[in-house]
């Protein structure tokens, strides 16, 4: 049997078919971003953004970005896109983030914002879903925030997961699956991975949550009055057999007793809560509820930091639910030109090396005749006299 052969052009096509691109943004038509960023007014003070693709680069318009411009500010900048949800599907979030001024103190991380935000009031205090990318102050604070909203709280993720401190550009990738796992990526290497419900020590409040749906349970349970009770319980008043080694034999577990029937609301005497093996009734309620990375409205991307010292660079944003589709444009954006931006960054460095070089040979050439010349005007003033 012969099988047609399908060309890499037209997989690459269908891959784009198959994924849901909910917000991309690459910068490449020039000054009509403002046109889909809005800066916000809450704060004269705010710090502006423009475009720019830096001191190097690897490509002067791909490396195009928004680029914190003034020190000691906050900023806070969003966009809109199609609401929708990510319930049943999984989210990626993506961007890089270029720190070209060696970042002392200050955020380089997104926030997701359900679609209601006010954009030009965005502030600190703008209930956001995810908040996600690198922080940097001083020798104690290079980590990637990965924060979850869930049930009116923010939620950190337990584990310390170190962000890059250079000056280059990086990929930053977060990956939040409908089984309740996820994924952070440098560089389109995986740095940490795990249980979003063991990973942001929400363990106890799923079990808070599950003792109060049994309850419920138990409660309902109790309430009907014509109900044939067939279970088991306890025979509390039965004796240890006087042969009986706890410790050979283990701790004895009493016999059962079949539950007489309970008719017309009257309670069996001598049945006790506390004894009866009642068959636990699973309320699904709470686990629906307990959606850790699933929001209904999502409809904006936004900066919303503090920085000690601008220069940041931000750039090739990217919502979507497809991974292979998010590792492709990564590959398209930064991967194509990492390298010529680092092969800039060493030939500007070299080119500052060598003016130094040179100024310092200057200076002490300068400092030579100046100190002939010194010599000279003495043996002037010597023969004068």
């Amino acid at each position: 049997m012969a099988y047609a052969r399908v060309p890499l052009w037209a997989v690459c096509v269908l891959r784009v078919a198959l994924a849901t691109v909910y917000f991309q943004e690459d910068f490449l038509d020039g000054e009509r971003w403002r046109n889909r960023w809005v800066q916000s007014t809450n704060d004269s003070q705010f710090g502006y953004f423009r475009l720019s693709s830096g001191k190097f680069y690897g490509h002067k318009e791909k490396d195009k970005g928004l680029q914190t411009t003034q020190n000691s500010r906050f900023y806070a900048i969003s966009a809109r896109f199609k609401p929708f949800s990510n319930k049943g599907k999984t989210l990626i979030i993506q961007y890089t983030v270029k720190h070209e001024q060696k970042m002392d103190c200050g955020g380089g991380y997104i926030k997701l914002f359900p679609a209601d935000v006010d954009q030009k009031n965005l502030n600190g205090k703008s209930q956001y879903y995810i908040m996600f990318g690198p922080d940097i102050c001083g020798f104690d604070v290079k980590k990637v925030h990965v924060i979850l909203h869930f049930k009116n709280q923010y939620h950190s993720n337990k584990k310390s997961i170190r962000c890059k401190v250079d000056g280059f550009t990086h990929l930053y990738t977060l990956i939040l699956r409908p089984d309740l796992t996820y994924e952070v990526k440098i560089d389109g290497q995986s740095i940490e991975s795990g249980s979003i419900e063991y990973d942001w020590q929400l363990t106890s409040l799923k079990r808070m949550e599950k003792a109060s749906a049994e309850s419920e349970d138990w409660d309902q349970a109790t309430e009907g009055k014509s109900q044939a009770w067939k279970k088991h319980f306890l025979d509390a008043s039965a004796s240890t057999p006087s042969d009986w080694n706890s410790e050979l034999d283990g701790d004895r577990q009493a016999p059962m007793l079949q539950k007489p029937p309970h008719q017309d609301g009257l309670r069996p005497e001598s049945i006790d809560r506390d004894v009866w093996l009642h068959q636990k009734m699973k309320n699904t309620n709470y686990l629906t509820e307990y959606d850790l990375s699933e929001f209904e409205n999502i409809g904006a991307i936004g900066l919303e930091l503090w920085q000690v010292r601008s220069g940041t660079i931000f750039d090739n944003f990217l919502i979507t639910d497809d991974e292979e589709y998010a590792e492709n444009f990564g590959k398209a954006t930064w991967g194509e030109t990492k390298g010529p931006e680092r092969e800039m960054d060493a030939i500007q460095a070299k080119e500052e090396v060598k003016k130094a070089r040179e100024e310092d040979e200057d200076e002490q050439m300068m400092g030579r005749f100046g100190g002939r010349e010194n010599i000279f005007k003495g043996f002037h003033k010597r023969n004068e006299l």
